[in-house]
């Protein structure tokens, strides 16, 4: 039987799920190798730390791990691809840190930095009156990658989109040129179309998008966010890579300026507020604000004799 340690959160609805304790050890002198090092040897873990039984598609999860570079250091795992960079489960770990006791909060906001597989980031958490934890992400670099290609789907015809980068690769999608609301109700709708759109993106590219990003301007510094990987699996919230990269496209097309803010919202109507703080040689540095709460402190039980111990998920 094996056991593990983890505190669950969710940031702006997105799950993340940090886990603590009952890992093996995992080899390497960065967080970068021995995410590598779990992938080849451990990834066996992630079905059964993220899958059903006690997990569901959309989990992600948070492996904290030593830095010699940083405070502390984490890679990210999700249902089928390993993470350079994940805002919300940041966000989530920062709420998990605190929680732990580990990052302490004071009258002011606390600032730590994280090692992650896309590089360090730095990340300031801070408590508002009403008790709950925001944490601010200085992100890793975002860039636009290309700025106009047009593909051919079936059932949507041309399309029009864009392509950028932050800890993974986006497709820009404009919901409102194709009539989509960005709604809970049309959420199975907008993955199938969203696969769609992936496959005929990936037809062309020479290193694949890992998501297709929907949005809905609502006015200036303002708009609709949906993160879609696969066709069930979607971004509850407004997605911190997402819209880093997003502020990039916007920064290049000169519609949002170095400081100034941009708030994007999830399907759920929960909010990042956000900012591009300068520009490198690299692209865009993004800053992400957004709140996470507690859900869940467990031991997650896996049995020897259990006929589904690897975990499963129905697609």
């Amino acid at each position: 039987m094996a056991s593990y340690q983890v505190i669950d959160t969710h940031t702006a609805g997105h799950p993340t799920r940090a886990i603590l304790g009952g890992l093996p050890p995992v080899r390497g002198e960065s967080v970068l190798a021995r995410r590598d090092d779990f992938r080849q040897r451990l990834d066996h873990l992630r079905p059964q730390l993220l899958h059903e039984p006690r997990g569901h598609a959309a989990m992600v999860g948070a492996i904290l791990t030593e830095s010699s570079q940083a405070d502390f250091g984490a890679f990210f795992i999700s249902s089928y691809v390993y993470l350079d960079m994940c805002g919300h489960a940041t966000i989530g770990l920062a709420r998990t840190l605190v929680a732990s006791g580990q990052v302490v909060l004071g009258e002011e906001a606390t600032s730590f930095t994280l090692e992650t597989p896309a590089g360090i980031v730095t990340v300031a958490v801070s408590r508002a009156q009403d008790g709950a934890i925001t944490a601010s992400i200085r992100n890793v670099p975002a860039r636009l990658e290309v700025p106009a290609m047009t593909v051919d789907v079936e059932g949507l015809g041309s399309i029009g989109l864009q392509i950028a980068t932050c800890g993974g690769r986006f497709a820009l999608v404009d919901a409102a040129a194709l009539d989509l609301a960005i709604e809970p109700d049309r959420a199975g709708e907008l993955c199938r179309k969203a696969a769609a759109i992936k496959a005929a993106v990936n037809a062309q590219l020479p290193e694949p998008a890992g998501s297709v990003l929907f949005y809905r301007d609502l006015g200036h510094g303002r708009a609709q966010h949906m993160v879609v990987l696969e066709t069930h699996k979607f971004d509850r919230s407004p997605c911190g890579t997402g819209t880093s990269a997003r502020m990039a496209a916007l920064h290049a097309a000169g519609v949002l300026e170095v400081g100034e803010r941009f708030i994007a919202e999830g399907i759920l109507g929960t909010r990042y507020v956000c900012a591009i703080e300068e520009t490198t040689q690299d692209g865009v540095i993004p800053r992400i604000a957004g709140e996470a709460f507690l859900s869940a402190y467990a031991t997650l039980i896996v049995e020897d004799a259990d006929p589904l111990a690897a975990g499963f998920l129905c697609r």
